[in-house]
């Protein structure tokens, strides 16, 4: 005798918000009649910890110290005992996500360290001018051996709508060496941890490329990158973990010098 339980959604898209009704159909097929103790269905939503394969050796101390976030559980009872008839048995189901406590349900989630099982937040627009020359550069031991170069420009906002893109301009007002390549690099930081200790880890989710060749001076390059839905959310910090983007606008020069810098970013949907 064999028989098979599966779980449908009505919403196609299968995305929620806090507060909206889940609703949907469980569907119970077999051949023959079966007999039953009731049937329930238990949501549960969780932040997990997880061990990354670069964090072996840094991790173990306090990997058991933080326990899963528990920030929704709901358990409904659908069919009490009796006995399901031979063929497909569909039982209807709604209920509304609520969190639990002063929990915040957060935007599902799969990164190195953090996996979330949405927030909205309000966003003030910052915009950033910013001049990179040798002298402004971070992290350099041989100054004096870069070449000259003077580039401006500025980003419309560091504080960004997930939903739309990242914006901006770059000019090239002189380089003394021809530009191979201007590219915008994303990237994903990831801190974890409790009172034993934290590990950071930072991933690049993107890289785009906004120019190609030795660039006209003082021309307007556009600045232009859309996030990616599968590798962003919105920034989050809590006790025992913080999700955070940055962005590198990366300029490699034909003497191999690669010219870096960094925005902090924060991503918001609202």
């Amino acid at each position: 005798m064999g028989t098979s339980l599966d779980i449908k959604i009505k919403r196609a898209n299968k995305v929620y918000h806090a507060g909206e009704v889940l609703s949907g159909v469980v569907v119970i097929s077999g051949k023959d009649s079966i007999q039953h103790q009731g049937v329930s269905l238990t949501v549960e939503g969780s932040v997990n910890l997880q061990l990354s394969a670069k964090s072996v050796g840094v991790f173990e101390a306090f990997y058991n110290s933080v326990k899963p976030i528990q920030i929704i559980s709901s358990t409904i009872e659908m069919v009490k005992p009796g006995k399901f008839p031979s063929g497909k048995t569909e039982i209807p189901f709604e209920f509304p996500l609520h969190v639990k406590g002063n929990k915040v349900l957060y935007e599902t989630y799969h990164g190195v360290f953090v996996n979330i099982q949405p927030q909205k937040g309000k966003l003030t627009p910052s915009p950033v001018d910013f001049t990179i020359t040798p002298e402004t550069l971070q992290n350099v031991k041989e100054r004096a051996l870069l070449p000259k170069f003077l580039i401006r420009g500025h980003l419309n906002s560091t504080n960004c709508v997930i939903t739309q893109p990242l914006t901006g301009e770059l000019v090239v007002e002189s380089s003394e060496a021809a530009i191979k390549s201007i590219e915008l690099q994303l990237v994903r930081v990831e801190t974890c941890g409790c009172a034993e200790g934290y590990a950071r880890d930072a991933t690049e989710i993107q890289n785009i490329q906004i120019a190609d060749g030795d660039v006209c001076r003082s021309l307007s390059v556009p600045i232009y990158m859309v996030f990616p839905r599968l590798f962003t959310c919105p920034t989050l910090e809590t006790t025992n973990f913080k999700v955070e983007f940055e962005v590198n606008i990366v300029v490699l020069l034909h003497a191999d010098h690669l010219i870096t810098e960094n925005f902090p970013l924060k991503l918001c949907r609202v």
